[in-house]
C-alpha cells in the first residue's frame, strides 16, 4: 500500500528531479528585505533572521569561475569523501531505509550525493529536506511526518559542515529527550572542523565546492523561515534558473565517484579528534571575540563555506584568514575586496580554520540622557 502523502503543499524537489529529494518546506510569500536593513532589524532585536529574507543575488562570472575550479580541484576529492560517508553511513545505520533529513540549505547538495551513492551501493534510501533555525528549532511538523511514516531509527540528519556548532547545538536542543534519533543526535557532514557531528568524512575546513553557492547548487530554493504552524517556509528562486547546477552539481560528483578504483573506507566516529577540535574551537571562537570586542558570537563566521556565505548575505566588518596565498580562500578574498571589506591574514591565530568572517556592529543600543 503506498504510503501516505503529506498533508500540505510543499516545494516538492525544487529543480532537483523528482526522487532524489523532497522538500518539506511551505513556498514562501515575502517581500524581500535589503542586506543593511536586515541586519540592522537583526542587531536591533526587532526581528529574528528567519523572519525575512533578502534576494539572492545572481553569481557573477568570476563566481561561478571559481566555482567551476573548486570543482576541477577538489571534486575529486568530494567523490571520495561522498563513498567513505555513505559506507561509514551504511554501516553504522542498521536500519532500512536510512532516512536522509538534510537540513536546509547547506546539508542538500551532500544530502543529494548520499543518496545516489546509498542506491548505487544497493542500499534503500530516502531524502528530506527540512529547515532548522538557530534560536527557533528544528521544523517539528516536517519531523513529525518523516518519523511517522519511517519510524526514528533509520534517521541520520545531514548537514555540510560545521562551523562553530551553532547548528548542532540547536539540532541537540530540539531533538533533547528523543534518544531515538540520537544521542547526541546523528548528524552527519562532509566537514567537521567545529568538532560537533556524530560521522564526518574530515575534521578539515577546506574548499567544498558547494559551500560558496546558495540556490544555484542547492536546488533553488532559499533559506528557510520560521513559521509557528505547519512546515518552515522557502522561495524558490525563480530569478536564478539561468544559473541552476544543481542537478550538473550531482552528475558530476557521480561521475567522478563511479570512476573511482581504490577501495575507499568507510569512516567511522572519531570521538578523540572531535573532542580536540571541538577545544580548538572554542578556544579560537573566545579570542577573537576579545581580540575585536564582539558582543555575539552569531558575529563570528568561522570557516571557508560560513565565511563565504557571511560575505555574500550579511554585512561584514572584516574577514581573518591564514593565509593570502592560500587559493581556497581566492573568492571570499576577492567578494570581500570588491565590496571594500579588510582582509587581514593571521596564521595560525584561527586554528583548524582557515577563514573568519565577522560580522559589522552596525545597530548600536541606544544612551539614555
Amino acid at each position: 500500500m503506498p504510503l501516505p502523502e503529506f498533508p500540505q503543499q510543499t516545494l516538492q524537489s525544487g529543480s532537483y528531479p523528482p526522487g532524489d529529494i523532497q522538500f518539506l518546506l511551505a513556498p514562501a510569500q515575502i517581500a524581500f528585505t535589503s542586506v543593511a536593513e536586515k541586519e540592522r532589524l537583526i542587531q536591533s532585536g526587532e526581528k529574528h533572521y528567519s523572519d525575512m529574507l533578502s534576494q539572492e543575488p545572481s553569481p557573477s562570472d568570476k563566481h561561478l569561475s571559481l566555482y567551476q575550479h573548486a570543482m576541477t580541484d577538489f571534486g575529486p576529492r568530494l567523490a571520495r569523501e561522498v563513498t567513505a560517508l555513505a559506507k561509514g553511513l551504511a554501516a553504522q545505520v542498521t536500519v532500512r531505509p536510512i532516512v536522509l533529513t538534510s537540513l536546509v540549505r547547506a546539508g542538500v547538495p551532500l544530502g543529494v550525493c548520499l543518496l545516489h551513492a546509498l542506491r548505487d551501493m544497493q542500499i534503500d534510501a530516502v531524502h528530506y529536506g527540512i529547515s532548522i533555525i538557530r534560536d527557533r528549532g528544528l521544523d517539528e511538523a516536517a519531523l513529525a511526518g518523516i518519523t511517522r511514516r519511517h519510524g526514528s531509527q533509520g534517521v541520520v540528519f545531514i548537514d555540510g559542515w560545521t562551523g562553530k556548532g551553532a547548528i548542532s547545538r540547536q539540532l541537540s536542543a530540539s531533538l533533547a529527550g528523543r534518544p531515538e534519533l540520537g544521542s547526541p543526535p546523528r548528524l552527519a557532514v562532509l566537514a567537521d572542523p567545529g568538532g560537533c557531528a556524530w560521522l564526518s568524512a574530515s575534521g578539515e575546513d577546506w574548499l567544498i565546492p558547494f559551500g560558496i553557492l546558495g540556490a544555484p547548487v542547492s536546488g533553488l530554493v532559499s533559506r528557510s523561515l520560521w513559521r509557528e504552524n505547519g512546515f518552515h517556509a522557502s522561495l524558490f528562486c525563480q530569478h536564478l534558473q539561468p544559473y541552476d547546477l544543481s542537478a550538473d552539481f550531482v552528475a558530476a560528483v557521480d561521475s567522478l565517484r563511479r570512476q573511482q578504483r581504490d577501495d575507499i573506507p568507510a569512516v567511522t566516529p572519531r570521538d578523540e579528534e572531535k573532542n580536540r577540535l571541538r577545544l580548538l574551537s572554542e578556544e579560537v571562537i573566545n579570542r577573537l571575540a576579545e581580540r575585536f570586542n564582539v558582543h555575539s558570537l552569531n558575529h563570528i563566521k568561522p570557516g571557508i563555506a560560513e565565511a563565504t556565505r557571511a560575505v555574500m548575505r550579511r554585512v561584514p566588518d572584516h574577514v581573518l584568514v591564514a593565509s593570502r596565498q592560500d587559493a581556497d580562500v581566492a573568492l571570499l578574498v576577492h567578494l570581500a575586496e570588491s565590496r571594500g571589506i579588510r582582509v587581514e591574514e593571521v596564521g595560525s591565530e584561527i586554528g583548524a580554520y582557515r577563514a573568519v568572517t565577522l560580522i559589522k556592529q552596525v545597530h548600536k543600543p541606544e544612551t539614555r540622557q
